[in-house]
C-alpha cells in the first residue's frame, strides 16, 4: 500500500520523523506531506484556498531516512491529504497515518484536532486513516523529560494491520502513554471520554483581547473511556466516523421475543484488544451507517 504521512506540529516535528522512519520499515511506499508550520488545533480545515493564489510547496528530508519522499506544503493536515488524494504526489495514496501528535487527543475535543482532521478527511475520500498521538510525559512540555515518539510509533505499527484490515474508510484514533514499550500494559479498545483533564477558560481584556487559559478539571474518566485507559497506562484506540448520516435502528421484532441464542460477543469497551475487537463496519446495525466511498471521489 502506498501510505500519506502527515502531521498538525509541521514538518520539522520528532514526531512526524520518527514515524516515517517506523512506517519506512514495512513492506509498504511511505511519502511525507506534512504542513510547513505548526496548524495544532485545525481540525479538518482547508484553509484558504483562492483559485488566483498558489500553495507554497518544497521539498523536505526526514533525518535519518533521505529516501523517504517527503514534502513541506503551506496548510494545514487534511489539505495534505487531499492533495494526495487528488494526485498531487503521483499514485494516490490508499491510507493516511497521522501524527505522531505532541500530546494525548481525547475525548471529544478530538473535533478540533488536526491529526485526526487528516484522518477524518482521509474517511471523506473513502480511505482508512490512523491517527497517533502520545500523552505529555513528565516534564516534555519543558521540565527535562522527553517525549516518547519512539514508543508511540512502535504501538502505531503493531496497530496497522488492523486499520489494513478493517472496512473501507475507516478511521481509528490512537492515543500512546508515555512510557517505554515494555511498560505500556497493552492496548485497550475504549469510548470518547466525556470530559478531559482541563477545560478551556478565556479571559477579556477590556475588549481589546482573549487571552485562552487551560486549567485542571480534577476530573477522573472511567477506566473504559480513551483518556482513562491512557492515565492507566493503556494505549487507547477508538473507532471515530466523520461526516455520517445517522438514522434510528427499527427492530424487526418486540425485543422480548429476542432469542437468546441470537447473542453474539461484541465489542467491550476497556478491554484488552482481542479477535472479536473488529473495526465496526457500516453493514453492522449497531453503528452509524456510511456509504462504502471507494473510488468514487477520486
Amino acid at each position: 500500500m502506498k501510505i500519506l504521512v502527515t502531521n498538525d506540529d509541521g514538518i520539522d516535528s520528532e514526531g512526524i520523523h520518527e514515524l516515517a522512519r517506523a512506517l519506512a520499515t514495512t513492506e509498504h511506499e511511505v511519502l511525507v506531506v506534512a504542513p510547513a508550520t505548526d496548524w495544532s488545533g485545525a481540525g479538518a480545515a482547508l484553509g484558504n484556498l483562492r483559485p488566483d493564489a498558489a500553495l507554497a510547496l518544497s521539498r523536505a528530508e526526514i533525518p535519518g531516512a533521505p529516501d523517504i519522499e517527503a514534502w513541506a506544503l503551506d496548510g494545514p493536515p487534511a489539505l495534505c491529504l487531499v492533495a494526495g488524494r487528488l494526485g498531487a504526489f503521483g499514485d494516490l495514496p490508499d491510507l493516511v497515518v497521522s501524527g505522531v501528535n505532541a500530546g494525548a487527543n481525547t475525548g471529544r475535543a478530538v473535533l478540533h484536532s488536526g491529526t485526526v482532521g487528516a484522518a477524518l478527511a482521509g474517511q471523506n475520500f473513502g480511505i482508512s486513516g490512523l491517527a497517533v498521538s502520545v500523552d505529555a510525559g513528565s516534564g516534555s512540555l519543558g521540565g527535562g523529560g522527553t517525549w516518547r515518539w519512539d514508543t508511540a510509533a512502535q504501538v502505531a505499527l503493531e496497530t496497522l494491520p488492523l486499520v489494513i484490515d478493517a472496512p473501507v474508510g475507516s478511521v481509528l484514533n490512537l492515543n500512546v502513554p508515555a512510557r517505554d514499550r515494555s511498560q505500556v500494559l497493552g492496548v485497550r479498545w475504549t469510548h470518547l471520554a466525556p470530559f478531559g483533564a482541563v477545560r478551556a477558560t478565556i479571559t477579556a481584556n477590556e475588549g481589546e483581547s482573549l487571552q485562552w487559559e487551560l486549567t485542571p478539571t480534577g476530573y477522573e474518566p472511567p477506566e473504559d473511556t480513551d483518556q482513562g485507559a491512557l492515565d492507566r497506562g493503556w494505549a487507547s484506540l477508538t473507532a471515530l466516523v466523520g461526516i455520517a448520516e445517522s438514522w434510528p435502528v427499527v427492530p424487526e421484532g418486540p425485543v422480548d421475543d429476542i432469542d437468546s441464542a441470537q447473542v453474539e460477543v461484541h465489542l467491550v469497551p476497556g478491554a484488552e484488544l482481542h479477535e472479536v475487537h473488529r473495526v465496526p463496519g457500516g453493514s453492522l446495525t449497531s453503528t452509524l451507517i456510511r456509504p462504502n466511498l471507494g473510488d468514487a471521489f477520486l
